[in-house]
């Protein structure tokens, strides 16, 4: 069989039928400036959305004890969602050779999605600041332990 008679993989397929909707969607309808807006609006309220509820549930202990901005918050969630799908893209372009498209994809999901956590763990919601606070605290009472009253 010459090659152009093969039909094309099932990634290939879709990755053409995917590009196709979206020329067709954000390119060639007559209403692509308003389907751009709505994506743009429903990824920034979906953003907001989890941003909210992570942290008043995932990490509502840490308020009492970091004192960073709400805004200066968001912006670092925001920033460590973006940097999750960077990888994201990124893993599951490395493995896609290597494995089938839909497995690539799941792996990269699952070590993007602890990236991500882990990012917002340490950095936006403060745990790193609150364990070097910590130490500083326990390094401080261990020292006026250790030194003997002067009279």
């Amino acid at each position: 069989m010459r090659a152009a008679e093969r039909q094309p993989s099932a990634p290939l397929t879709t990755l053409r039928a995917v590009r196709t909707v979206r020329f067709a969607v954000l390119v060639a309808a007559p209403t692509a400036p308003l389907a751009v807006r709505a994506v743009r609006l429903a990824v920034f309220v979906a953003t907001i959305n989890n941003f909210t509820w992570n942290r008043l549930w995932t990490w509502h202990d840490r308020r009492e004890h970091v004192r960073t901005p709400v805004m200066l918050q968001f912006a670092q969630y925001g920033v460590a969602c973006w940097l999750g799908i960077l990888l994201q893209f990124v893993i599951t372009k490395l493995l896609v050779g290597h494995v089938h498209y839909l497995v690539a994809n799941v792996v990269a999901i699952v070590i993007a999605s602890v990236a991500n956590f882990v990012v917002n763990d340490n950095w936006t919601f403060g745990r790193l600041r609150l364990l070097l606070r910590r130490a500083r605290q326990h390094a401080h009472a261990h020292d006026k332990a250790a030194d003997p009253p002067r009279d």
